[in-house]
């Protein structure tokens, strides 16, 4: 599973990538460059600039919802995932009891003497 959506997550940001990079702006842009000035003729110039805008917020939507299944399917409880600031903590938890825990000190308790009152 974890394998089909990193592959899944990946292939979507390609294409979000190329149609972001494929929409003319106002100096020309990539679009020249990798043949996007050419679709102007299948589409219409207006219809391509509706069909990439189109085409680049459902990658969008999909990129962002891939995002949120990728992390909610992610393991975070191995011991592998956590970072090393929490498998320090963990390990300083268990080295240390709390002070709660730990019996008081008592000081020793000297019968006065007689003679110096």
């Amino acid at each position: 599973m974890q394998i089909l959506l990193s592959s899944l997550h990946v292939l979507i940001a390609a294409f979000l990538v190329i149609a972001i990079l494929l929409q003319s702006s106002r100096g020309g842009g990539l679009a020249g460059t990798f043949g996007g000035g050419s679709m102007g003729t299948m589409f219409g110039v207006r219809g391509t600039a509706t069909f990439l805008t189109k085409a680049t917020i459902v990658l969008a939507i999909a990129f962002m919802l891939s995002c949120i299944l990728y992390t909610s399917f992610s393991p975070t409880t191995s011991p592998e995932r956590r970072s090393a600031l929490q498998r320090e903590l963990e390990r300083r938890s268990k080295e240390t009891a709390p002070a709660s825990a730990l019996p008081l000190p008592r000081a020793p308790v000297e019968a006065p003497e007689e003679g110096n009152r």
